[in-house]
Parts: structure tokens; C-alpha cells; sequence
């Protein structure tokens, strides 16, 4: 998949184009992108236009690599990631017609019902109909996706993530929550003092942190899948200055510094808690361990 950060200068091949922030391709967002793929129907290549920060200000549920990886996996051929300040000053109507028509030669226009677009959201589904029809583009407006009666949202993942609810998080995805991140150097003590060797990745500021606590996770390694006990917090235990993932797999042995990981939650298992002694701990991280292979069995 091509990733552009510019509006291109040169003239695009002819494409259909899904509209949107998508932050975390959950499953409403999801369908807006199959509307622009219909694969077997039409010639037209299939393209994403996206902003790499949310508009709102919020922070994220899906980082932009996973976002990428995941547009690339479902058949998106190009993504449009802009940054929402550049242009943000543009009319509605001027956004349509010298961008997504004239720069990047879309002839069908896929969308989620309550999108919005131009200074001050001023653009819509029926301005969007208006200027589609005048140029003999072809227009997808989606409805919402619903779960349990409300509307699958960015905002009740980002609630269901921080109040540790993985499994309700995972439904409105379609898939576990999670992020791939560098493999960082900790404090060792995983390793040398507890005997659960464990894998550090700092969390960005600008992903939505998890509830602090210990969770089931599945953990992508060169293409191989292995259960982990994942910590997300401040280690209170030995201290950390960050907010940090930390993950143990059982089945794993070897050196992953540097490596970019993919890690994603199943289920919460216990709150962070300090521990009056090392062994304590790793008392409890053993017991953790035995948990999220329970969890985690069947959940392939």
C-alpha cells in the first residue's frame, strides 16, 4: 500500500475514495472501507483520505502503523494521511473540488452518514451529494453500525479501554485492542531476579492508556502468536518514570530489543498493586501467568 503525508502535484489514477478519521477501523469504519473496495465491481483502485490526528483532539485508539498495516490487510491500495491543520481553513466546497476531485481524481466517494468536512464542519452527506452529482461522481453514504442499541464509536472504545474492559472494546472493534511497539530496555528485573523475562514498550501520549492493571494478551512475534501476562502502568513495584507495557511470555525465549511487537489485550486480570517484596511478586506473576493461558486458550 502507498502512504502519501502530501496532497500529491501529479495526476492520480482514478479511484474510489472512503472518507474519515478511522481511529481504530472499528467496525463502522470498517464498512465505509468495504464500500470503497467492492471488489469484482468496479475498476476503480480503492483509497482511504485520513487525518493522522484526530480532529477532536482525542486521544487515539489505534496507532498510525497498526492503522496502515490494518487498511493494507483489507485491500486499501493507497491512504491519504494528512495532517488535519493544513487544511482545515478550506471551505466545504472548495475541499471537494480541488481536492479530492481534482488532486486526487476520486470518482466515487465513500462515507459514514454524520461526516463532516471543511472550516468549521460546514460540509455534509448533502453537500457532498450536490457536488458529486455536478461532476458525475458516484457517492456511498453508510449508516451507522450499531451494537447492543448505540452506535459503534471511537468514543465507547477509548471509554471501554480505560476502564479495562477488553472484551466490550473488542466487540466494537471487531478485533482486540492493541498496539505495535519498539521493544525498549527496562530495569531487568523481569529477567534476572524473577525468572519471567519480560519485553518493555513505552506507551505514546497520544494513544489512550488502558486502565492501569495486569491483562491476558496475545503477542505477534515473526508471525507467530504467544500468550502473555501484560502489565500496563508504573511498575509501582520497582518504579517506572513512563507508562510502560510490560509482557511476559511463558512460551517465548530471545532477544527483542529494537523489534517492533504487536500486542493486544484480552481480558483485565487484576488492578496494579505494589508488592512488599520481589517475591511476592513474582508470586503473583506466575499466578497471572497460568490465568492468561486459560484466557487466552480457544481465542485463536
Amino acid at each position: 500500500m502507498e502512504i502519501l503525508e502530501r496532497l500529491p502535484e501529479g495526476p492520480q489514477q482514478p479511484c474510489a475514495l472512503a472518507l474519515g478519521t478511522f481511529d481504530g477501523l472499528h467496525l463502522g469504519h470498517q464498512a465505509v472501507i468495504k464500500a470503497a473496495l467492492r471488489e469484482g465491481e468496479s475498476p476503480l483502485e480503492a483509497a482511504v483520505f485520513t487525518f493522522r490526528r484526530s480532529p477532536s483532539g482525542e486521544r487515539l485508539v489505534m496507532l498510525g502503523t497498526d492503522k496502515a498495516r490494518l487498511l493494507e490487510e483489507m485491500g486499501v491500495k493507497k491512504m491519504y494521511s494528512m495532517d488535519f491543520s493544513e487544511l482545515k481553513s478550506m471551505e466545504a466546497e472548495a475541499f471537494v473540488q480541488e481536492v479530492l476531485f481534482a488532486r486526487l481524481n476520486a470518482r466515487r466517494l465513500c462515507c459514514g452518514a454524520d461526516f463532516r468536512f471543511g472550516r468549521g464542519k460546514a460540509g455534509d452527506a448533502a453537500l457532498l451529494e450536490r457536488l458529486c452529482a455536478q461532476a458525475g461522481a458516484e457517492l456511498a453514504v453508510l449508516s451507522p453500525v450499531e451494537l447492543d442499541g448505540e452506535k459503534i464509536s471511537s468514543t465507547r472504545i477509548r471509554q471501554a479501554v480505560s476502564a479495562g474492559d477488553m472484551p466490550q472494546a473488542s466487540r466494537l472493534l471487531g478485533r482486540p485492542f492493541g498496539f505495535t511497539l519498539e521493544v525498549i530496555h527496562g530495569n531487568h528485573i523481569g529477567g534476572s531476579k524473577l525468572g519471567t523475562p519480560t519485553i518493555n514498550q513505552a506507551l505514546p501520549e497520544e494513544l489512550v492508556f488502558p486502565r492501569f492493571g495486569v491483562y491476558a494478551a496475545w503477542c505477534r512475534v515473526e508471525g507467530e502468536r504467544f500468550y502473555g501476562v501484560c502489565n500496563v502502568g508504573i511498575k509501582p513495584t520497582v518504579g517506572s518514570d513512563r507508562v510502560l507495557a510490560e509482557t511476559w511470555m511463558p512460551d517465548f525465549s530471545g532477544d527483542l530489543y529494537g523489534k517492533e511487537i504487536q500486542v493486544e489485550l484480552v481480558e483485565f486480570l487484576r488492578p496494579e498493586r505494589k508488592f512488599d517484596s520481589l517475591e511476592e511478586l513474582k508470586a503473583a506473576i506466575k499466578e497471572n501467568g497460568e490465568q492468561a493461558r486459560a484466557l487466552t486458550t480457544g481465542r485463536q
